[in-house]
């Protein structure tokens, strides 16, 4: 789904070369039907299995941007020749990286390329989000990051995250808490980075809604692998699931599936 931020958030789902605007689509039947493809989104071959988010296995062994340190970027080794596509790499990975706090289930710590805000925090469901830091390099970001798990998780309760019961944080406060309690951790990047690699940011929190009539009291997923047929009436979008009045989907987990839709 694309998202295009809002109060609230506007939703596009894409099927192909379809379009469909869900925001108009609350509280009306919605119909999503796998008819068993799966294509690869960076090669486009059949696959029976999608890996990373639409990969077929080729592409998933190959590709630099499916590779372990995109999930752990202190485990960068470009520096050590074994990039999987060094171009690839130095396009994406050399570019200022922000260290971030967000809101969506609890205080999360996380990081973002510079340009992907404030898509990043629309796709997790965030409801409030904070840069903190900017770094020079995606590796240097992941190293922060492993320092501010010290303190704060990095993951999002999903599921708490749908129930849309989370509770408003003082991000600026925790920001100048974590700061200050990790400043000799940060110190130490910087001396092996340089002065100005690690930068904190002034900025203000920002907040975020979504097009949502009624949260769900009890989660129940949907899972086109297991039943290729979703059907029910679309109560709102939050994040990348869609709620329906039958469970919630999670619509970039079948990135590259084939679907059917009917609104």
């Amino acid at each position: 789904m694309a998202i295009e931020p809002g109060a609230p958030a506007r939703y596009v789902l894409r099927a192909g070369e379809e379009r469909l605007a869900l925001n108009a689509c609350l509280g009306k039947p919605l119909s999503l039907e796998w008819t068993g493809a799966i294509a690869c989104t960076h090669c486009g071959r059949a696959t029976r299995k999608s890996f990373a988010q639409g990969h077929c296995y080729p592409c998933f062994k190959k590709l630099a941007q499916c590779d372990t340190c995109i999930m752990k970027p202190e485990l960068c080794h470009f520096f050590e020749g074994t990039c999987r596509e060094p171009d690839w790499g130095e396009r994406h990975c050399f570019q200022p990286h922000v260290v971030y706090l967000a809101n969506a289930s609890g205080l999360k710590v996380g990081i973002t390329r510079a340009s992907q805000m404030p898509t990043r925090w629309l796709d997790q469901g965030a409801v409030q989000a904070l840069p903190i830091l900017e770094v020079d390099t995606r590796q240097q970001s992941g190293f922060v990051e492993v320092l501010f798990k010290e303190q704060v998780s990095d993951r999002t309760n999903w599921r708490a995250m749908l129930k849309g019961s989370t509770e408003r944080l003082d991000l600026a406060a925790e920001r100048d808490r974590l700061l200050e309690r990790l400043g000799s951790g940060l110190d130490n990047l910087r001396e092996r980075f340089g002065a100005d690699a690690i930068r904190v940011l002034d900025t203000s929190p920002l907040s975020f809604e979504y097009p949502v009539l009624e949260f769900p009291t009890k989660v129940v997923s949907h899972n086109l692998d297991k039943n290729p047929r979703v059907d029910g009436t679309l109560l709102g979008i939050k994040g990348q699931y869609l709620i329906l009045d039958s469970g919630v989907i999670n619509l970039r987990k079948f990135t590259g599936y084939e679907v059917r839709v009917a609104a």
